[in-house]
């Protein structure tokens, strides 16, 4: 049913294991959208899914579809977690991204666990969820999903650029969108400092103090990846076999491998933002970086902004309840010009609690 507004919980889980970030915000629709955060929280993951999470890609397809099953169960458990606690009276739908276990577009394959029936059992609410599957079948890259977001609702930025656990990146170019992966950022960032015991380079100020190892920074640059025209997209099993194999070749003190690494971030990212004195919306966990964003700049001549920190941390699960709706509506979600699908179209699976008698 098409209605004004929406109140609705979204979350949204990125490869960089750092939690569940979920929110409880309204939408509404007169003659552009508009929304409006009420609540957002980040819910860290306990170290046991922490671990689970970031052995997916290695998992035999029967115990991924065990783990689909238990993590549905765990985010059920978090949503109502945050509607107790915040007591949330009105909620239309749920929608959710889910936990990208395997991407692998060019093999027609892509899987989100957390998107199970029993979710929508649980929670006694509608949930509209897995929203990469059907652009895949469609011939589509699956991703990123987040641009239609980025025209709809920042449509005065020139570039929406998120820095995640990769860095991805959306733009208008002859009245249509175009967005792609740019490269890896903190997923391979926090692998290396999980080494020594961190969670994340505080403010960057670890690889500040590195070198850059020139070599490797070179043979970063040249991966055929970078050479590939979008659509394109990365995921931890690119990272697995490209990157990782090639700095561990070097074995460089960590702080060298920060160093050089953020350098390579820096220059494929200036290299797409060509447009002089263009402005850029900079959306993700890569903002607090702060020697990264120092970095971008040092690269680029556009204008690096960085909006409310609730912006920052939560624009990607704002924009996957925009997906939501505009899936409740029937409404286009999903951009061919974005993801190489043969269509635009409305992804997702609407999930509807079954009714015990």
């Amino acid at each position: 049913m098409i209605k004004p507004e929406y109140n609705i919980l979204a979350l949204m889980s990125g490869t960089s294991l750092d939690g569940i970030d979920i929110i409880y915000v309204s939408f509404s629709y007169d003659s552009q959208w508009e929304f409006k955060i009420h609540k957002a929280e980040t819910v860290k993951y306990p170290k046991q899914w922490q671990s689970i999470l970031s052995q997916l890609v290695k998992m035999p397809m029967h115990q991924l579809k065990q783990v689909d099953l238990e993590y549905s169960e765990y985010l059920a458990t978090v949503i109502l977690d945050f509607i107790n606690k915040n007591t949330i009276k009105i909620i239309d739908f749920i929608a959710s991204h889910g936990h990208t276990a395997l991407h692998q577009p060019e093999n027609g394959l892509t899987y989100q666990i957390g998107n199970q029936q029993i979710l929508s059992d649980k929670l006694k609410h509608k949930v509209i969820c897995d929203f990469r599957v059907q652009d895949v079948n469609f011939g589509g890259q699956g991703a990123p999903l987040v641009p239609i977001g980025d025209r709809l609702l920042f449509s005065n930025y020139d570039y929406c650029l998120n820095l995640g656990g990769f860095a991805n990146i959306s733009f208008e170019s002859n009245d249509e969108r175009i967005a792609f992966d740019i490269c890896p950022v903190n997923i391979v960032l926090n692998h290396y400092v999980s080494k020594i015991n961190l969670e994340y380079d505080n403010k960057g100020q670890l690889a500040s103090t590195g070198k850059v190892n020139h070599d490797l920074l070179d043979q970063l640059n040249k991966l055929q990846f970078y050479k590939d025209q979008p659509p394109k997209s990365l995921g931890l099993e690119w990272v697995e076999l490209n990157i990782f194999p090639l700095i561990d070749s070097y074995k460089l003190q960590i702080k060298e491998v920060l160093r050089t690494y953020l350098e390579h971030i820096a220059i494929q990212i200036s290299e797409i933002l060509s447009q002089e004195n263009s402005k850029v919306l900079v959306t993700g966990g890569g903002v607090f970086n702060e020697f990264l964003m120092q970095r971008i700049q040092h690269f680029s001549n556009s204008e690096v902004i960085i909006p409310d920190n609730e912006i920052v941390e939560f624009k990607e699960a704002l924009i996957f309840g925009l997906l939501g709706v505009l899936k409740a509506r029937n409404e286009i979600n999903c951009l061919k010009s974005v993801t190489g699908a043969e269509r635009n179209h409305s992804s997702g699976k609407i999930l509807i609690p079954k009714i015990n008698y």
